[in-house]
């Protein structure tokens, strides 16, 4: 059984996580329960604080068959490309509302990862709009964050109304 997903306004989720000083087993569960709450969303990422755990924990798979979870404690971009692509970002804790994010076509990034390795990778494409979209998660940030004010305003008016009408 996953947690359910916090839902903003939680202040959780405007919080900045701690770091991670050690892969041990209780990150590998939390990774576990993570990949199962993101495949059955179904999403292409999740970050620890979405589910309420405040760890710099994050989780990507934008393989087609969704076979290739990769599991990240601490990411950090090293580089982003100049190159921006546009992409319709969601998240779980703002349910059912989504908008356009410019974000860089490229990033490299270095992370731990399941064996406590630190790790250097390049993402492209939709892998590092989820990547980044994810450490955003992990420095109190949502996709609403890289809004115009309007927009940005618009969804959460949105996301009120639907609240209400859930009660």
């Amino acid at each position: 059984m996953t947690r359910p997903f916090l839902t903003y306004p939680d202040k959780r989720l405007k919080a900045v996580c701690p770091l991670v000083d050690t892969v041990d087993d209780h990150v590998r569960a939390v990774w576990d329960e993570m990949l199962k709450a993101m495949y059955d969303m179904p999403g292409v990422g999740l970050a620890a604080p979405q589910i309420g755990e405040m760890l710099r924990l994050a989780v990507v798979d934008c393989s087609d068959k969704r076979d290739q979870p990769l599991r990240m404690a601490n990411p950090e971009i090293l580089h982003s490309s100049g190159i921006f692509r546009e992409h319709e970002e969601g998240s779980p804790n703002i349910p059912n509302l989504w908008a356009m994010v410019s974000r860089p076509r490229a990033v490299t990034v270095r992370f731990l990862d399941e064996n406590n390795e630190l790790v250097e990778r390049d993402y492209v494409g939709l892998w590092a709009t989820s990547v980044q979209h994810q450490i955003d998660h992990l420095n109190g940030k949502l996709f609403i964050d890289r809004l115009s004010a309007m927009k940005r305003k618009m969804i959460l008016a949105k996301h009120a109304k639907n609240r209400k009408r859930r009660r």
